[in-house]
């Protein structure tokens, strides 16, 4: 993958030259401090990249590993790899389904794309770098002639609501906009569908360890 576009920072009122490509070896320590940056406490810190998991992502599934570059600098990455579900047993954990984070689970013989992670500089999030990462990433589905993209989303906003709300519930007020959910409304307007509340997915406070599934549908394929 080696995209150019742009991005309107409409905070300081600026056009950014954008450019998305495979994230490499001299990428490693600045992803992790992004990672650090985007994913603060209460987040658990064992689950921020190491140099280690990222080393075996480029070397596993290159076509998975996106950055993408704001005037030259990394301000943000998309993680995936290649796997198959249960369509009527679509329960899971990120530990489970990606190894820990090492994608020692991929299988390239999978039709889904799994997301592992996606992540962006807080200082830049003004710019769409999200939305620009999660379309780079469906044009690699179809390129690889995969079914479908499929994800689990935080719902870091449910610990508000959680006395008075079950996950289904909440999910579908962020879907009707009565409540914003920063990663799940980003989700829906980049394109993806929700498909059922996890329990239990990933150690995240905010979330009460809920993860939203979610999915992306090729077009091309039936």
């Amino acid at each position: 993958m080696d995209k150019w576009t742009y991005g309107y920072d409409r905070k300081n009122d600026l056009f950014n030259y954008l450019h998305i490509r495979n994230y490499e070896e001299k990428d490693f320590e600045r992803l992790i401090e992004i990672q650090k940056k985007a994913f603060p406490p209460p987040f658990p810190s064992e689950l921020w990249w190491t140099k280690e998991q990222l080393e075996n992502h480029i070397r596993t599934f290159p076509e998975g590993c996106l950055c993408i570059e704001v005037d030259g600098v990394v301000a943000g990455s998309m993680t995936t790899m290649m796997t198959s579900f249960d369509e009527k047993n679509l329960s899971h954990t990120w530990e489970e389904k990606t190894a820990d984070g090492t994608m020692k689970t991929h299988d390239p013989n999978g039709n889904i794309m799994y997301v592992i992670d996606l992540c962006v500089d807080p200082d830049y999030r003004s710019i769409g770098l999200g939305r620009q990462l999660t379309q780079a990433m469906y044009e690699t589905v179809v390129q690889l002639g995969l079914k479908k993209l499929i994800g689990g989303a935080r719902m870091p906003r449910y610990h508000k609501y959680v006395q008075e709300l079950t996950p289904e519930e909440y999910v579908n007020l962020v879907i009707n906009s009565e409540i914003h959910d920063p990663v799940i409304s980003f989700l829906l307007k980049s394109g993806r569908s929700p498909i059922e509340p996890i329990k239990n997915y990933i150690e995240d406070e905010e979330s009460c360890n809920y993860g939203l599934l979610t999915e992306w549908r090729n077009p091309f394929i039936e």
